[in-house]
């Protein structure tokens, strides 16, 4: 019973897992989102969402200096 209860929870946990893989562009290259919020990298405006956008921002990156 209790090899039993293992497998299942094995299982489980191999079937409830979170798979990732990136989807490329429309341009064909993939692009990273690190965010993980649907929106690839390259569309944000501000990385470090300190509010100040990364064109103006010396340090886009880091969200404690700007």
């Amino acid at each position: 019973m209790r090899k039993l209860a293992l497998v299942l929870i094995g299982v489980g946990g191999l079937l409830s897992a979170c798979i990732a893989y990136e989807v490329p562009g429309p341009d064909g290259r993939y692009y990273g989102d690190r965010y993980r919020d649907s929106t690839p990298d390259r569309t944000h405006r501000d990385r470090d969402r300190d509010g100040v956008p990364d064109r103006q921002d010396r340090r886009p990156d880091d969200p404690r200096r700007y």
